[in-house]
């Protein structure tokens, strides 16, 4: 069984607010991106990677991130599509792999993703339909409807979504085909596994595997460096 990874990195990064996409801007000297996909090249346990990349932008992504840090695992640059969602069926539809071996997707700008963290959702994944790396919600989370809290769900049955979504290739394949097919767009890949009636497990995450999407998570991240 084979480990390989999904790495989405196509959004166009308009809450950034900067010149360039967000998956490209410097982090302690590094890409975003290159920083994320670090931690999936050193890690013993993944076979192989799969960046996706805004096709205009996939020159750049070779030349300025894969070639230049020297990232060996990478087997294909994919183009995305519109959504995210497009993106990873695009990801999914040029692998070279089996239909038992796990696939790891993880949003390119998530950098502090850690090994450990890695290794147990693809443990999890091989072993049932799927895997969502989460962390339980802080706040007290409010249903507002026309700008009125209508209801408030009890904050233990609540957790924050992240990434990687680790599922075996046949079981994610289908459920990304079958959406596809039937003009559904979701939220995450794990919302595409679920509608089909399959379990997807809680694999515990981590409260500084943050998503980088604004200015203030740039600051945030870089603070966690300083540390």
């Amino acid at each position: 069984m084979k480990i390989v990874a999904l790495i989405p990195a196509a959004g166009m990064g308009k809450r950034m607010g900067a010149g360039i996409n967000k998956q490209y801007l410097l982090l302690d000297g590094k890409p975003i991106v290159g920083q994320t996909i670090s931690v999936f090249e050193a890690a013993p346990f993944i076979d192989d990677i799969y960046v996706i990349t805004p096709e205009a932008e996939i020159p750049y992504c070779r030349e300025e991130v894969l070639e230049r840090y020297g990232f060996a695992k990478v087997r294909a640059v994919v183009p995305g599509g519109a959504e995210r969602q497009h993106s990873v069926l695009n990801g999914l539809r040029a692998m070279d792999v089996a239909d038992d071996d796990v696939v790891l997707i993880h949003d390119g700008v998530r950098p502090f993703i850690t090994a450990a963290v890695l290794k147990h959702a693809a443990e999890v994944a091989a072993e049932s339909d799927g895997a969502l790396v989460a962390v339980p919600a802080k706040d007290t989370v409010k249903i507002v409807v026309d700008g009125i809290s209508r209801e408030t769900p009890p904050r233990e049955q609540l957790w924050l979504a992240q990434t990687p979504q680790a599922f075996r290739y046949a079981v994610i394949r289908a459920a990304h085909e079958i959406a596809a097919a039937e003009g559904f767009l979701g939220t995450d890949d794990a919302m595409l596994v679920e509608r089909l009636g399959k379990e997807v497990r809680i694999v515990m995450g981590d409260y500084r595997n943050i998503k980088i999407t604004t200015p203030e998570d740039l600051i945030l991240a870089e603070a966690f460096l300083n540390r």
